[in-house]
């Protein structure tokens, strides 16, 4: 409601005086304030906070008269009177200045529109002179306790047990004197009439407040009982004076009555506040609540602040300021929610840990509309803060200072509950809550129905980025109200605050585009999309009405009750926010009498009006001349003052479709948003009045029904006029604040599947919950509560003390408000629950299941239960977890909500929680049936902790399958640590268990893992974390030079033999199904040494038994293009290959001619036999010439290395790589492309034949990435010597080069004669296939023609039988040795002339994984150029 904001004012006094001022009063209007010192009365001004006149009492009549007590204004603060502790009442008449009757003026710039057009124009907009004139005094022979103002009376009383009563003009009449102890007390009216109950000799009133509404005088005796006095005729006299007092209470020390509310407030010694209302029937004195500091939010202070010595309500009633003996400030909403305290917190500790002094008060009051509070702190305070600031020498600090605040809306308007949006405003500007402003669209608000629009007329926007408009909305959505988490703060405009401050109403309208605001007199409005305001352009215009009901939004109008100055007349009057803001543009309506209070349903408007009536109107907008405009007709007046004691008491008013018995059933739409009930807010009863539908059905004529008291002590009421058959549990529910006790919902219960009603079961039921933020608006479909909060910022440490005193800024903290929400949905359905509505709680979740936070609801609902019953220490005997958990598992989130819930709570509790929602073993078998891994994961630390070790590892065994054959490898990686934990005994240390997929790591073949890579980047470029990954996994860390070191930290564990078996036999399966791509994936994401393990299996599952299949797996999976046949192939430069010859002349400066690939970067080396003194054919594989033998040996090891992009000009010939630096001496980047710059190169000519055949060669070719990865797995065959895959590779490459290099090894003795046999028919059934179905691999074919003969005559030749004896048994294919650490140990840098091509992290992730491709494009010709390392 109220929030304090920046840093409290001191005031600066131009009068030098040595008394500290210690009492301050508010007159009526609270325009001006009566400052008292001991001899001195001084009155200030409000706006500006000035001293205005300032009465000094002389020494003589000071010491007759005392010093001064206190102080009290006539009502119409003409006259003040001060109490002298003498006994004496001094009267003072306040007049006016002559003709320089103003101490202050305003300078206006030039052109300004200040200028004095109404004789009271420049009255109000400056500090008026004053002077005061003393009356003679009254002496009443006794020290004076406390004074109350009445219209023409002052009521006094003193210290020997007397009230009196007397004239404001101190004559007529003189005095009359009650004596106390006639006055009869008992604790309610109806046993007054058996004598008196209470004696009251020798007893006086300390303190003594005035109630309007309650017609009578709220008391605090001297022994600390508390009363009330009510007079029981119009005038004050001994015999018409009955009282009633509390029971139980002896410890009063101050009183304070809320006239809105009826609430009578006194407080206590003990330091807590009781809130009293008076019984209707029997005059007695109820309890309705307390307001107090708790233990559990200041455990420090709770019973040490003394006893209370001030309460003051706001000027709206809305809150209640306390302060106590030791200090401090507290602030509490009228029925008790706590909202600011000064005692604890950044209030209480400066930033180094220290605690301050609580500031000690002395006297408060509220200034005009709540915006300030004036303090006057104590003399020992007044003297620590004085001098603070260097202030002129002709002026010193008055003990004077103010605090501010911003309140909401719904304090003075409370029509503003309708809408979405928090609305806050201070004294000079408004804070809203809208969304961001950026987004919203200027949007016109011509549309003739604001609530048929997708998001609500009105200039609201249509597009939302998570929330699908519905028909009937006009929500604005989750995104602006909730993604934008400033407030938007608009200022007020100056010119318009000038002579209308303080600002009295403000509302927003449903989009939020649009303000309105009304001060004094007129009202301006502003546009967000514009940023500008709109003032009356005719100042007599605005000068001549005043807001008086408030004013609400509508359509694109302003509808505004006020009253007309000039013909004093009440009129509605409505002004169209298009046009210029003029009379001449508005619609007038004329009322009986004043209107209080307004609010506009769809197209109707209902006003109350001070005659205890209710008046409704309907509303129609036209379009019949050159501007819009809007007709009102009077549709029903009601007459409440049956039911109302008094027009003050009634805090809201408002029409709503809401009802108790045909609002639940199935009825049509159009009837289901008539306007059906009113729902008034009568201090703090919330009383209905549904329309009688008995009789004949007349249209909007109905009568209503005798009122129904709905519920008690609230303090605001939020509905909708929008429907919305999805979520009608939420939008036809009744939302209620009520103080301390939280939040209610009055929800509608429906039958389901339209099923009839039982006649047993309530339409409706009222549930209560708790929220931790003050309510200010409730987001209806969103089932959100949103709200305010005060923050602090501590600057002390910026402000060093002067002179040992702290400034305000080390005094106070720096105050911010803050945008709170807080979900309300779990508690609504956990009530429903405990009231065995199941049926109606699956209704409202399902309605709400697409809410993006429904998963943090049901966690919610399971934790609160959960924490609730499971630290219980009495039995429950009817526990409600089971239902929570039944009712749990008809959302498919189910299996999430409990592991997520179970891991956010402590261990101790477990047990119980999965007694009611399962076995974990059963969840865990759930979750991999339902495929979801992650889940699942989360289990497996349930089971881990709950179960014994073998129990885990065999669920634990279950999930890498599963994750192994789903290709989850960040989950695989996090098993396997998992695995190697249980086995080395680390249980009490589970992994974190992944949430969700880590995108950085589920890229392609990181092969080059730990090492810097440059493609035109710089290698800082790429993340870091792409290859570090072993750190995470319990993998070496370091470069993986050494292959085998993978498990060689405890390579006799048994856990790592398990898990080195289960990923060879997730490969074995993959290579077996020609997954060639996923085994690249798997072995680069999880380390595994598939060079190694491929020698292992050259001749078992590494074998092809079918070329032509897998080379349709291959173009499958890698995305590849069938090879298509030019029409003029046949004439082809191209075919006899004589131009291949003079290019690979002068493009390759290699020696390796023969080789595929030139690269010393490998990842994880084979794990083969130790590389020995034979030359075998293998190696072969690695033949280099000494200068690049030189290279590859300087640059061998964990260095960094560098990679290239190296042109390929026909991928029909070799493939041979030139190095780094060849490639740098022969080209340079112009327009994003490699050009060669070689002069023998440039002087070639091609014809347009050669070109087409090199377009087409071109479009044969698949993506670049895939590219790059065939050629990565080329190298890994190669190197493992699976020469059959080499073939297949090679054959999609269209790689020459590569089939003849095989050929060539195929001579070679020691290659089995079952590996030649396979390659010859392979090829055989390739070419027949290509003959038949696929003629584009025919040009190919022809080409490697030769070898493919060789191979045939080869293998015609009968085979030396000694070249399969075990002799050969120390050659690198008889060796097939796994893990065998010499293997790399002895490798050294001769397989280091291995050449491969290169690409960035993440270069081999299947399509679906949706990972980021990074350097696809790595040319504009995609696939033309390749990548190498120098």
């Amino acid at each position: 409601m109220y929030f304090l904001t920046g840093w409290p004012r001191r005031l600066l006094c131009p009068l030098k005086s040595e008394e500290e001022p210690f009492h301050v009063q508010p007159s009526s209007q609270r325009f001006y304030f009566a400052v008292l010192s001991e001899t001195q009365l001084s009155v200030w001004f409000s706006r500006p906070s000035v001293l205005i006149v300032s009465y000094i009492e002389s020494a003589k009549a000071s010491s007759q008269f005392g010093f001064y007590q206190q102080a009290e204004w006539k009502q119409d603060d003409s006259m003040i009177a001060v109490a002298a502790a003498n006994g004496y009442i001094l009267l003072f008449d306040v007049v006016g200045g002559g003709e320089d009757k103003y101490l202050y003026e305003p300078v206006y710039s030039k052109g300004s529109r200040g200028v004095k057009v109404t004789p009271v124009y420049k009255e109000e907009q400056c500090a008026p002179a004053l002077s005061l004139e003393m009356k003679r005094p009254i002496d009443l022979e006794a020290p004076i306790t406390s004074m109350q103002s009445l219209q023409e009376d002052l009521l006094v009383s003193t210290a020997d047990g007397y009230l009196h009563v007397l004239h404001w003009d101190g004559v007529s009449n003189g005095r009359k004197a009650i004596s106390l102890c006639s006055v009869p007390f008992s604790l309610d009216l109806q046993s007054a009439r058996g004598g008196l109950c209470l004696d009251l000799s020798g007893l006086d009133i300390r303190d003594m407040t005035y109630c309007v509404t309650l017609d009578g005088f709220a008391v605090v005796l001297d022994d600390g009982r508390l009363g009330f006095i009510t007079p029981l005729a119009n005038v004050i006299t001994a015999d018409q004076l009955q009282g009633v007092w509390a029971a139980d209470v002896t410890d009063g020390t101050c009183v304070a009555v809320n006239n809105k509310y009826r609430l009578v407030t006194f407080g206590c010694a003990s330091g807590s506040v009781l809130v009293y209302s008076i019984d209707t029937t029997t005059g007695s004195m109820q309890l309705s609540h307390k307001l107090e500091l708790t233990p559990k939010h200041y455990p420090d202070v709770c019973n040490k602040t003394g006893a209370v010595k001030l309460i003051r309500w706001s000027p709206d009633y809305s809150v209640a300021m306390v302060t106590w003996e030791c200090g401090g400030l507290s602030l509490w909403s009228v029925f008790g929610a706590h909202l600011i305290c000064t005692l604890g917190e950044d209030f209480a500790y400066r930033s180094d840990g220290t605690k301050k002094d609580p500031i000690n008060i002395s006297s408060m009051c509220w200034g005009a509309e709540g915006y300030h509070l004036w303090v006057i702190t104590s003399r020992e305070e007044a003297e620590l803060v004085e001098n603070m600031e260097e202030a002129p020498p002709q002026t010193q600090q008055a003990g004077i200072l103010q605090f501010n605040f911003i309140k909401s809306a719904l304090t003075v308007n409370p029509c503003t509950s309708n809408q979405e949006q928090v609305l806050l405003h201070g004294e000079d500007r408004l804070y809203l809550t809208c969304g961001d402003p950026t987004q919203l669209s200027s949007g016109s608000s011509e549309s003739p129905h604001p609530h048929n629009l997708p998001h609500g007329g009105e200039g609201s926007p249509t597009h939302q980025p998570t929330h699908q408009p519905t028909p009937n909305s006009t929500s604005q959505g989750l995104s602006t109200l909730l993604g934008y988490k400033h407030w938007h703060v608009v200022q007020i405009h100056s010119t318009y605050l000038e002579s209308n401050w303080p600002i009295r109403f403000a509302a927003i309208d449903t989009a939020g585009q649009c303000i309105a605001v009304a001060g004094r007199r007129g009202f301006a409005h502003y546009c967000m999309s514009t940023r500008k305001w709109k003032l009356f352009g005719n100042i007599t215009q605005e000068q001549n009405m005043t807001v008086t009901g408030g004013l609400v939004w509508w359509n694109g109008f302003v509808v505004v009750a006020c009253y007309n100055f000039i013909d004093r007349q009440e009129e509605l009057r409505l002004y169209l926010r298009s046009s210029n803001l003029d009379n001449t543009f508005s619609s007038v309506t004329k009322l009986h009498s004043d209107t209080l209070l307004l609010n506009v349903f769809r197209d109707m408007i209902i006003l109350f009006r001070a005659d205890c009536s209710i008046c409704l109107y309907s509303m129609e907008r036209r379009h019949d001349g050159p501007n819009p405009s809007a007709s009102v007709e009077l549709l029903q007046e009601v007459s409440m003052s049956r039911y109302i004691p008094h027009p003050a008491l009634v805090v809201s008013v408002t029409l709503t479709s809401v009802r108790t018995e045909t609002g639940i059933t199935l009825k049509a739409p159009q009837q289901a948003c008539m306007a059906d009930s009113i729902i008034l807010n009568l201090a703090g009863q919330l009383i209905m009045l549904q329309r009688d539908r008995s009789g004949p059905q007349l249209q909007e004529k109905l009568p209503f029904c005798p009122p129904v008291v709905l519920a008690q002590y609230v303090e605001n009421v939020w509905t909708t006029c929008r429907s919305n058959r999805k979520k009608r549990h939420l939008l036809e529910a009744l939302w209620l604040s009520c103080g301390e006790a939280g939040m209610k919902v009055w929800l509608p219960l429906f039958p389901r599947d339209h099923r009839k009603p039982h006649s047993f079961l309530s339409r409706r039921i009222m549930l209560p919950f708790h929220i931790n933020i003050y309510p200010l608006a409730v987001l209806f479909e969103d089932a959100l509560v949103l709200g305010a909060s005060n923050e602090t910022v501590v600057y002390d440490s910026l402000q060093g003390p002067r002179e040992g005193r702290e400034s305000l800024e080390g005094l106070f903290p720096y105050c911010t408000v803050e945008r709170t929400s807080q979900i309300y949905l779990h508690h609504i359905l956990r009530q429903l629950l405990v009231r065995n509505l199941g049926e109606q709680a699956l209704l409202l979740a399902q309605s709400c299941a697409a809410l993006p936070y429904f998963p943090h609801v049901m966690e919610l609902m399971v934790h609160v239960v959960l924490e609730e019953e499971a630290t219980s220490r009495e039995p429950i005997p009817d526990p409600l977890l089971p239902t929570v958990a039944k009712f749990i598992t008809e959302f498919p989130l189910f299996l999430q909500t409990i592991v997520h819930c179970a891991r956010k709570t402590e261990f101790a509790l477990w047990n119980y929680l999965f007694a009611a929602v399962g076995n974990p073993k059963d969840l865990f078998e759930e979750c991999l049936m339902a495929q979801d891994l992650d889940t699942a994961a989360s289990y497996l630390i349930i089971l881990q902790n709950m179960e014994v070790p073998a129990v885990s590892r065999q669920h634990a065994t279950l999930l890498f399958n599963t994750a192994l054959e789903q290709g989850k490898w960040d989950l695989c990686r996090h098993m396997i640590r998992f695995l190697k934990a249980i086995g080395s005994g680390e249980m009490e240390t589970p992994p974190p268990t992944p949430t969700t997929q880590e995108p950085s790591s589920m890229g392609g073949f990181e092969f080059f893992r730990n090492r810097s890579i440059s493609l035109s980047q710089s290698a800082d470029s790429i993340a870091a974390g792409k290859f570090n990954l072993q750190k995470t996994f319990s993998m070496p860390s370091g470069p993986s030079a050494k292959g085998s070191e993978r498990w060689s930290k405890d390579s006799d564990c048994a856990e790592n033999m398990y898990i080195d078996m289960m990923l060879r036999r997730h490969a074995r399966h993959l290579l077996e199904h020609v997954r060639l791509k996923e085994l690249g994936c798997f072995s680069a994401q999880l380390g595994f040494e598939l060079i190694g393990w491929l020698c292992y299996e050259r001749t078992r599952v590494a074998r092809v038994d079918d070329f032509v299949m897998a080379l349709k797996c291959l173009h499958k999976d890698f995305l590849w293009p069938f090879p298509v046949t030019p029409a003029g192939s046949i004439s082809s430069p191209f075919k006899n290959g004589h131009r291949r010859t003079v290019l690979s002349q002068h493009l390759l400066k290699s020696q390796s001619a023969d080789s595929l690939l030139n690269s010393d970067m490998d990842t994880a080396p084979p794990q083969a036999a130790a590389r020995n003194s034979n030359h075998t054919w293998l190696d072969g594989l690695g033949a280099l010439g000494p200068t690049e033998m030189d290279t590859a040996l300087s640059h061998g090891g964990p260095q960094t290395q560098e990679a290239f992009l190296s042109p390929l000009t026909n991928k029909t010939e070799e493939c041979s790589i030139g190095s780094a630096t060849d490639l740098t001496e022969t080209s340079s980047m112009v327009d994003g492309d490699w050009t060669m710059v070689d002069e023998n190169f440039s002087a070639l000519s091609l014809t347009q034949s050669e070109l087409e055949h090199i377009s087409m060669e071109l479009a044969n070719k698949g993506p670049h990435k895939s590219q790059v990865q065939l050629r990565y797995l080329l190298h890994v065959f190669m190197e493992a010597g699976c020469l059959e895959w080499c073939v297949v590779i090679g054959l999609i490459l269209r790689e020459a080069p590569v089939i003849k290099q095989v050929v060539n090894f195929l001579d070679s003795p020691e290659v089995p004669h079952e590996t030649v046999q396979s390659v010859r028919s392979g090829l055989l059934g390739v070419d027949a296939w290509a003959s038949t179905d696929c003629l584009g691999y025919k040009p190919f074919l022809n080409m490697i023609r030769p070898q493919l003969q060789k191979l045939i005559e080869t293998s015609v030749e009968q085979i030396q039988p000694e070249a399969f004896l075990p002799g050969a048994s120390n050659s690198k294919l008889a060796e097939p040795q796994p893990g065998g650490p010499s293997a790399e140990d002895s490798r050294g840098p001769a397989l280091l002339g291995l050449a491969l091509p290169l690409e960035p992290p993440g270069g081999l992730g299947t399509e679906d994984d949706g990972v980021p491709e990074e350097q696809e494009e790595q040319a504009v010709d995609e696939g033309v150029y390749d990548c190498t390392l120098s």
